[in-house]
């Protein structure tokens, strides 16, 4: 199975860091923030991997060249400019195949294994799900008790930006600049999402400050 590191986003929020450096380079404890997302993917399996870049991405590609030196095969889907994160999927899928795949945020950090993502999703995507944070406190998805994604389930989670998805989702969006939610939305609408609740740890590493809160985790100074 392959997977998909998103890594084209402008960074707006982490500026002045992200001025000349994309953001999945930033370093916490003493390495980039993508190698986490990258060592993690290939100790759960997902040796085939893809990365789309925009903003500073030849950097992106300086660094991590074709991934051997990390144990994986790197493809690049090169995005003139950002297409958020359903145009950047559409644009990548011939390099994605025809079976369903994973994709993970590259500013996230946490201590979910992939290798619990289901291999073949029941309907069209499978989406991890965890608590809401303070910067997040509405939510963004229903979870039943029976692992559906559902608006109408009682309480609403905090989508991981972590998920498996089938080609089928996104097989009649033509290319261009289209948002996920939406998409997801109205999968879920007809039964065809499901999720998981993860309880462990998850940041959402974008603000300078929580880089500097994960450094300082990662290097034993917190």
């Amino acid at each position: 199975m392959k997977a998909m590191i998103l890594a084209a986003g402008l960074g707006r929020r982490m500026r002045p860091l992200t001025d000349e450096t994309p953001k999945p380079l930033l370093r916490v404890g003493g390495r980039p923030l993508i190698e986490h997302q990258i060592e993690q993917l290939r100790d759960a399996g997902f040796r085939e991997l893809v990365i789309n870049t925009a903003w500073l991405g030849e950097q992106l590609e300086q660094a991590l060249g074709d991934g051997t030196a990390l144990g994986v095969h790197i493809q690049y889907s090169r995005e003139g400019q950002p297409l958020e994160t359903a145009g950047g999927i559409v644009q990548a899928l011939p390099l994605l195949g025809d079976e369903p795949f994973a994709v993970v945020n590259s500013d996230i950090f946490t201590d979910y294994d992939p290798v619990r993502l289901p291999r073949a999703p029941d309907g069209l995507a499978h989406l991890v799900l965890v608590d809401n944070p303070a910067h997040n406190a509405r939510g963004d998805f229903g979870l039943d008790a029976h692992g559906r994604i559902d608006d109408n389930a009682a309480g609403r989670l905090t989508f991981a930006g972590i998920g498996i998805y089938r080609p089928e989702l996104f097989a009649d969006l033509e290319s261009g600049e289209r948002k996920l939610a939406p998409l997801l939305q109205a999968a879920a609408a007809r039964g065809k999402v499901t999720g998981e609740r993860h309880t462990g740890a998850w940041l959402d590493v974008g603000t300078p400050e929580r880089l500097e809160q994960l450094d300082q985790q990662l290097r034993g100074l917190s």
